[in-house]
């Protein structure tokens, strides 16, 4: 049986350490590499190490599917916009298209050369982008399972993450030579580097508005960045150890960072500040996901499957 527990929400002060946590879930047997929300917000899906795909009811911490990747371990995932889907990455180097209700494999994308580290879906759901250790970006169509093209950095560097600008034109990737770029979906061509960041890029995120990437990295930051000088808008330095992941709220005002300092902290977006610190998980923190109405905040860790209050 699921074992969980539920905390009361305490409101404190911005910026300072609270208990917001609605519900926890031993969720798998060993670390949760990835959370995403259903774009309903009623499910969270989880991807591990353990080599399965879960997919939870948000209010009661139950699991509604279980996916099994027969020894191919998680690395990503993603919904898809209709809901219907579930993107995964493995570290066999495929990544699959998963029809969850029915748990069914409906794609076997082949073709990167090492183990897949992210995945998205564009946001009218026709295209996937993947990244991954061979050091390439893969555009996919999601309809057919067809590559559509082949992005090399022309490096040695993993692609550690990826994300489709809003209206799919461009492509955000963040790598191990601690750049994050931007590159034309349809010809692949670099269009902007930005360098600043003293480590390993982790995660990377489009503001909805376009204008603006957020990306977090292995020196402890977040960086929100303007596209039209390239240069970073704010720098939100706070957590003491490597910020392993990111996510936007939805109307575009806070962003939520996950660390391997076992916290995940909200900040506003415009001003760069803090507005609160997240603890409650007992090993560092591999995955976040902010719910698509942005009341709620999935992270994920060693074994555990955390939701909280995401506060306003």
């Amino acid at each position: 049986m699921l074992r969980m527990s539920f905390a009361l929400l305490l409101i404190g002060l911005p910026g300072e350490a609270q208990d917001r946590s609605l519900l926890t879930v031993r969720a798998h047997d060993l670390w949760v590499s990835a959370v995403t929300f259903s774009p309903d917000g009623t499910l969270i899906a989880s991807g591990s190490a353990d080599d399965t795909v879960k997919v939870w009811d948000v209010k009661t911490g139950k699991a509604v599917k279980i996916l099994r990747a027969d020894g191919k371990g998680i690395t990503a995932l993603a919904f898809s916009p209709d809901g219907k889907h579930i993107a995964s990455g493995h570290w066999n180097k495929n990544l699959k298209l998963w029809d969850w209700q029915a748990s069914k494999e409906v794609f076997v994308l082949r073709g990167h050369k090492e183990s897949i580290t992210s995945v998205a879906f564009s946001r009218d759901g026709k295209r996937l982008v993947s990244g991954s250790a061979d050091d390439t970006m893969k555009i996919w169509n999601a309809e057919t399972g067809k590559e559509l093209l082949t992005i090399d950095p022309d490096n040695e560097y993993d692609i550690n993450a990826v994300a489709f600008s809003p209206d799919g034109s461009r492509v955000v990737s963040g790598d191990g030579e601690n750049n994050v770029k931007l590159w034309d979906a349809k010809t692949g061509k670099e269009l902007e580097i930005f360098e600043g960041h003293e480590a390993t890029i982790t995660s990377v995120a489009f503001h909805s508005d376009g204008k603006r990437i957020i990306s977090g990295s292995m020196d402890n930051t977040v960086r929100i960045w303007n596209l039209a000088s390239g240069k970073p808008l704010h720098t939100l330095a706070g957590h003491k150890d490597s910020v392993t992941s990111i996510a936007i709220s939805k109307d575009g005002k806070r962003v939520a960072s996950a660390s391997e300092d076992a916290t995940v902290k909200i900040w506003d977006i415009d001003t760069g500040k803090e507005l609160a610190t997240l603890r409650g998980h007992d090993s560092g923190v591999m995955s976040v996901a902010f719910s698509p109405d942005g009341t709620r905040i999935a992270s994920g860790s060693k074994g555990v499957l955390k939701v909280w209050a995401a506060g306003k």
